[in-house]
């Protein structure tokens, strides 16, 4: 299939990431986009990444190919009641929200079925807006599509087909079985991360011991937590049973080690640890655990042969050694798709001022 077309309701940094790089790849399929800030449609239209200048109301979108609603979940089901007067034949509407199961249910109801095909890109940051947009966030990054009972399969096919054009990884999966996921990977950890911020500043003291001396482990397990807290909003009200059900699990568990600790069980609390240690040690490039100083730094890299050799070539020709590297699929959080461990502070200092120096966009943690 052919997209000439195509637009974009909201364009923050998923929305902005996803036109950046569609006009990196396919520059001359024509990009318009609406938001809720006329300044973010000036930055796009300045830097040449959509042809409108201007905020557009929703018949500016009937002759678009594909469709991308990039706002919270709820905003996105408001804009597709106001779009389905405007729906070209053939045309693809998506969305790139980390839950389903509502939009699903709305496309549903307003007789959509045959448009739709859910979408999640796993890319992103804690950084939002369009100014943290790039060209390449979604780079090698899972994308989940979510069809709907009536998606013609050739349909399917040519949109996972361009979503893989892009860089990404595509994998479809129904609506419900996305959300169980991404509650468990992403949702709950969020709001472990948020509970822990909010009981250190409210159990800190008036000198402000705790935030003063938080450094390393603190600080990497709750980066999280300053992630859009509109976004976040929107999220547990949409996938809300999946997420008080994995609170209730999560509970249990802080229940049975709380239990252990108290009863001085040192056999099981080892186990508890050694399990957890395990598992998460094999999770394909991971540290040895949060707690554990890691230097470590993410870097831009376009999916073509001999790109990771390159870089590995530039470190070890100037004596720096890598201790692991490797490609980063689930990437909500985390910028930049090739993941660099060093072995220690300075080389790590040295890797980054040198593959910028080499013109690289290279992120610390």
């Amino acid at each position: 299939m052919d997209f000439k077309k195509i637009g974009f309701i909201g364009l923050g940094l998923i929305g902005g990431s996803m036109a950046k790089t569609i006009k990196r790849i396919y520059p001359e399929t024509e990009l318009i986009a609406t938001s809720g800030h006329l300044s973010t449609i000036t930055a796009a239209f300045e830097d040449h990444t959509i042809s409108n200048d201007t905020l557009l109301a929703m018949k500016d979108f009937s002759d678009c190919d594909i469709i991308f609603l990039c706002c919270p979940v709820q905003k996105n089901i408001e804009y597709i009641k106001e779009l389905k007067p405007f729906l070209k034949k053939g045309c693809i509407l998506s969305d790139v929200g980390s839950v389903k199961g509502d939009i699903h249910e709305s496309i549903t109801a307003l007789d959509l079925e045959s448009f739709f095909i859910g979408g999640h890109p796993m890319a992103g940051s804690e950084k939002t807006g369009y100014q943290a947009a790039t060209a390449y966030l979604l780079e090698n990054a899972y994308y989940i599509l979510t069809p709907t009972a009536k998606t013609d399969t050739a349909v399917l096919h040519a949109f996972r087909d361009y979503i893989a054009s892009l860089g990404s990884v595509p994998m479809i999966m129904d609506a419900k079985t996305h959300d169980h996921a991404t509650a468990s990977i992403s949702h709950l950890p969020h709001i472990i991360a948020a509970s822990l911020v909010n009981l250190i500043r409210e159990t800190d003291d008036e000198n402000e011991t705790m935030k003063t001396i938080a450094a390393g482990g603190f600080k990497d397990i709750t980066r999280i937590a300053s992630s859009s807290p509109v976004m976040w909003q929107h999220i547990c009200a949409s996938n809300r049973e999946q997420i008080l059900t994995l609170i209730d699990c999560y509970t249990e568990e802080l229940n049975t080690m709380r239990s252990l600790i108290a009863e001085k069980k040192e056999t099981e609390i080892y186990d508890f640890f050694s399990h957890a240690k395990d598992y998460r040690d094999s999770i394909t490039i991971t540290s040895s655990g949060p707690l554990r100083k890691v230097f470590e730094c993410y870097c831009d890299l376009i999916d073509e042969a001999g790109g990771i050799a390159t870089i590995a070539t530039i470190l070890a020709s100037n004596n720096i050694s890598i201790k692991n590297i490797g490609i980063i699929h689930n990437r909500e959080f985390e910028n930049g798709v090739l993941r660099i461990e060093l072995y220690e502070e300075e080389a790590l200092n040295c890797a980054i001022a040198l593959l910028r120096k080499y013109h690289y966009t290279v992120y610390e943690r």
